[in-house]
């Protein structure tokens, strides 16, 4: 544990005297041969004119506009470092490929597709007509309130598993989770169960050393490291892999908000109680997301040439309702996630209950929020009572005023930290997964949820957000006017949420 976070002060420490050095070199320059500061104003201006060119919204490219019109040498550094598309070309290019070759898997079901167009089911022929992720019907959905629930429920099937389990988070680190989970997996490889871990490099890097693959490997446990980082490259922070997915024989997935990490079962409880879900997929739509690990897997260590080997006869169980396991990457101008979230509310006719960690959001998702809203929806948000990150709660706070002003209900959960992802509308429709309403969520990171149509599960995660709810405090309209100085930091810090 020493060791990890030695590893990500030294590559945060790294990264700044990196800047600095680049910076004091390329004014060196500047000061001496002239040319050279003509050079970077150009430079600087290419930069300017690409991010315009390719920015899919104003919101997220004018304040790298701003930084770098205004200082260009710093603002030109700090966005090659930090905000553009940050993958190797080798890297980029078998991550696209992996996806493309994982299209031709991606069957849908004649029948199933049939009914749901009968039905008029606009948001989820979206989801299969737009972006190829097959609908399913006849899966057995558990939905976990909390992940102190999900985690037994995540022991019990992994225990059972007897050909291969997948495991693929943001966050892994140290403690009774992961503790408890290696035990089974290490039984499981002796049995001779296939395991394959990957884990995000930012998301562990104050947690897991860099000694952690290779003793994975020693146990026999297959580990694969997404988007390596790499110290004299900068501090990666955009395109990581913000997935949480676990697929047990192709049989079980889960997904939902939870890391592999204590805090997410409240073992310890850093924010106060750690509200967060998770969610059990049993049956045929398990192989989308056998499917999205496999996507990943494979990019970075391709050895799967044939996908199928991985697939079930799928049991068929009598549940009603459909359900679409989806994913988001930034590898197109398709942002997923946030076209799910906006057609939820752009349909709801009586509520839309939603929870999230952060709220750092764009003019179109505020637009659908209030538009919402002005419909008669009865648009509630839960936000964390107790942030984790200070200033990226003062952002959130920050959208405060003008959603209330437009009859948008925001509670703050009074007991601790929501880390849950959730949408549920009108007792049909709810979509539960890792996507956060921040800018790196929608815009930026590998994400996936699964979403739901009148499934019972829906239900249940109404229940979840009246539960939570009845725990929290409703931001007053008083609550939401700030001071000169507040308003002026909020400003600022508006300014740059898309950095953040």
């Amino acid at each position: 544990m020493r060791m990890a976070m030695r590893r990500g002060f030294v590559v945060g420490l790294g990264f700044i005297i990196q800047i600095l050095f680049y910076v004091f070199i390329m004014i060196f320059f500047a000061d001496h041969f002239p040319v050279i500061n003509v050079v970077y104003r150009i430079l600087g201006l290419l930069i300017v004119l690409s991010i315009i060119k390719n920015s899919r919204s104003l919101d997220v490219s004018l304040p790298w506009i701003m930084v770098i019109l205004i200082e260009p040498i710093l603002g030109t550094l700090l966005y090659l470092s930090l905000g553009n598309m940050l993958f190797t070309s080798r890297t980029l290019r078998r991550l696209r490929q992996s996806t493309q070759n994982a299209q031709k898997y991606y069957l849908q079901d004649p029948k199933t597709k049939e009914e749901v167009e009968d039905l008029g089911f606009s948001q989820m022929r979206y989801l299969y007509d737009h972006n190829h992720f097959p609908v399913y019907k006849n899966n057995q959905v558990t939905y976990y309130p909390l992940g102190d629930e999900g985690f037994p429920a995540i022991v019990e099937e992994l225990k059972k598993a007897e050909k291969f389990i997948f495991i693929e988070y943001f966050i892994i680190n140290h403690g009774e989770v992961w503790d408890t989970i290696l035990e089974i997996l290490k039984k499981k490889v002796k049995a001779g169960v296939e395991v394959r871990l990957m884990y995000d490099d930012i998301g562990c890097i104050s947690m897991l050393d860099k000694h952690f693959p290779k003793e994975m490997e020693a146990l026999g446990i297959k580990c694969v490291v997404f988007n390596h980082l790499n110290p004299l490259a900068g501090v990666i922070m955009n395109n990581r892999d913000h997935r949480k997915i676990l697929v047990i024989d192709g049989k079980v997935a889960f997904t939902g908000g939870m890391n592999l990490a204590d805090e997410y079962i409240n073992v310890h409880s850093p924010y106060g109680h750690w509200k967060d879900n998770a969610i059990r997929i049993k049956g045929s739509a398990v192989w989308s997301f056998t499917l999205f690990f496999l996507t990943s897997w494979n990019a970075f260590r391709a050895e799967d040439g044939d996908f199928t080997k991985f697939k079930v006869d799928p049991v068929t169980y009598e549940e009603e309702g459909y359900i679409i396991p989806y994913c988001d990457a930034p590898l197109d101008d398709e942002d997923v996630g946030a076209d799910v979230y906006m057609n939820i509310l752009n349909q709801a006719k009586d509520y839309v209950y939603i929870m999230t960690p952060y709220l750092i959001i764009d003019e179109e998702m505020i637009r659908s929020l209030v538009l919402a809203a002005k419909r008669g929806v009865d648009v509630r948000l839960i936000v964390p009572g107790i942030p984790d990150k200070k200033i990226v709660y003062t952002v959130t706070q920050s959208y405060f005023k003008i959603l209330i002003d437009n009859h948008i209900k925001i509670y703050t959960y009074t007991p601790g930290f929501v880390h849950a992802k959730v949408f549920v509308s009108d007792d049909h429709i709810a979509t539960v997964g890792t996507i956060n309403m921040d800018y790196r969520s929608l815009v930026h990171h590998f994400e996936c949820g699964l979403f739901m149509r009148d499934t019972k599960e829906v239900m249940k995660v109404k229940k979840d957000c009246l539960d939570t709810l009845s725990k929290s405090h409703l931001v007053t309209e008083k609550e939401a006017q700030d001071g000169l100085f507040k308003d002026l930091l909020e400003a600022v810090l508006r300014l740059i949420a898309p950095m953040l």
